[in-house]
């Protein structure tokens, strides 16, 4: 793609004609793409807008089958420019002339179009087209694109005044702000310092006050508590003494 060749190439009709290839597709459809130096079709990672792809979402991927920009014999349309015209006409192509049927609407094409000057109007050479219905026929023109009028020209110095404006206002507005936050971290800095200066004095210590004894529930515990008895002595019969025998005698 984007290589020029001699017609020749293509007919006997096109000696002396020199074309440029734009593009073209295979049988199965798939265009060929600018940059995949490839004489076949492969699958490429597409991932922004470009040609043979529009993403759906920001940052979308997708894996397509393109065309590579190399032609072969695999091709069954290939697109053509004429650069240079030849001797002879090529029927259906250059033996009549194919006015456009609209005519350039920017402001711009239009002065280069029919060779202007910036302070023409621009507006009395836009291509009409007449539209004939039921024996009546009006003109149709389009709107020119992009047209600097007085109109414009206001509109643009209001939006700049505008603008202007209003970053004066939001300037102003973080000046009186910063003026009002000064003075409250002042006084509040006035005011810490005031209560650190003059410390209150501390409460004096009260002793509690002594509470009287309840004695009557103190007498109530005592009866309430179990007497303790002493266990009974009970006397042990000690066994008799042997009477001591002398030796030899009795008793």
């Amino acid at each position: 793609m984007g290589s020029d060749v001699d017609g020749e190439i293509l007919g006997a009709e096109l000696k002396g004609y020199t074309l440029r290839i734009t593009g073209g597709n295979d049988k199965q459809g798939f265009t060929m793409k600018q940059g995949v130096l490839v004489n076949g079709r492969v699958r490429i990672l597409l991932r922004q807008r470009t040609t043979l792809y529009r993403p759906r979402r920001t940052g979308e991927r997708k894996r397509k089958s393109v065309r590579g920009c190399i032609t072969g014999p695999d091709l069954s349309v290939i697109a053509l420019k004429v650069l240079e015209k030849g001797p002879g006409e090529v029927t259906g192509l250059t033996d009549a002339e194919r006015p456009r049927r609209l005519g350039p609407k920017r402001a711009a094409h239009i002065r280069t179009a029919f060779a202007l000057r910036k302070k023409d109007n621009v507006c009395k050479y836009v291509v009409r087209r007449a539209i004939e219905r039921n024996d009546k026929t009006r003109y149709k023109s389009p709107s020119v694109q992009r047209l600097i009028t007085d109109k414009r020209l206001r509109r643009k110095s209001l939006m700049k005044r505008n603008k202007k404006n209003m970053a004066k206002a939001t300037k102003e507005a973080h000046s009186r702000y910063e003026k009002l936050l000064s003075k409250f971290l002042k006084e509040k800095k006035a005011a810490a310092k005031k209560t650190v200066d003059t410390p209150t004095p501390a409460p004096a210590k009260v002793a509690p006050a002594k509470t009287a004894k309840p004695v009557a529930k103190k007498e109530e515990k005592k009866a309430a508590a179990p007497v303790k008895t002493a266990p009974a002595k009970v006397a042990e019969a000690k066994p008799a003494k042997k009477a001591e025998t002398k030796k030899g005698g009795k008793k």
